[in-house]
């Protein structure tokens, strides 16, 4: 199928065009915070030539115990992400969790996430697609890449063709995620724009026994991988201090990091498509 593309703001995804980043922390956690992380993300991305979509979670419904922070919650969550919009000029992107959230998050956000448990959720999938609204499906980790095609095409009855499908890894025994890259091109034969997930693909859920672990050391490595595949965008989440992060942080590359792993990216990414068009 021919390769599909659309515009987010001002960055284009799919067909050929430059990867994109998905960046932000995992939760959000404050205006100032929020503030901080992307005014230190538009200076990095700024520096290599990069484009990015900022993300951030209002409120984290699956976390593995009822010990898990969930977030801010919807109306704090998506005022935040509002004035983050505004005042950067900057796409934003924030999970979906009830169909019934779908129009009022799409008025504040670019970009719908429907994460990997939920993603054959066909009344949720409906909703987020009929706000029109760009939508990041996750594979469940439970999921075959080709599965992945009946996802798009609850999402596309609807009308909506700004849709990108995102590998997150997959189970491999208890607590346990694998990334097979065979996947990627898979999921790209149906035509969608391809996101890999570095973040989560690194996830060991439930692994600290109410909460889930992680080996953020192999992120990056995970990353370049899917670059030199060929990808739309790669997700990859970052916190200034990501062991005192209220979720995820084991998965989390360091702020501090993230110039380097970003730049490295643009590098694989300029080649690959250079070698494959």
């Amino acid at each position: 199928m021919t390769p599909k593309s659309f515009q987010i703001k001002d960055i284009s995804i799919g067909a050929g065009a430059p990867v994109t980043f998905i960046l932000g922390p995992c939760q959000l956690e404050s205006l100032d915070h929020s503030r901080m992380m992307a005014e230190r993300m538009i200076e990095i991305t700024d520096r290599i030539g990069a484009r990015f979509i900022f993300k951030a979670s209002y409120d984290k419904a699956n976390r593995s115990s009822l010990k898990g922070v969930r977030g801010l919650g919807r109306d704090e969550g998506l005022s935040i992400l509002s004035k983050i919009a505004e005042e950067f000029a900057l796409p934003v992107l924030t999970d979906v969790h009830d169909a019934a959230d779908c129009a009022a998050v799409a008025e504040a956000v670019d970009v719908l996430q429907i994460p990997a448990f939920l993603c054959r959720q066909t009344d949720l999938l409906l909703a987020a697609g009929e706000t029109g609204a760009a939508i990041n499906v996750k594979k469940g980790q439970f999921l075959a890449p080709w599965d992945m095609k009946n996802v798009a095409d609850k999402l596309a009855s609807t009308g909506n063709e700004r849709i990108m499908l995102c590998d997150r890894g997959t189970s491999f025994g208890y607590n346990t995620l694998v990334t097979d890259f065979r996947g990627l091109p898979i999921m790209a034969q149906t035509g969608w724009p391809i996101v890999f997930d570095a973040t989560h693909s690194v996830q060991q859920p439930g692994g600290q026994g109410t909460s889930s672990g992680g080996q953020r050391e192999f992120a990056p490595v995970l990353a370049r991988a899917a670059v030199a595949v060929g990808v739309s965008a790669v997700f990859l989440e970052t916190h200034e201090d990501p062991d005192t992060a209220p979720s995820d942080g084991p998965n989390m590359i360091p702020l501090s990091e993230l110039e380097d792993v970003l730049s490295t990216l643009v590098r694989y990414d300029q080649l690959t498509r250079e070698i494959f068009g």
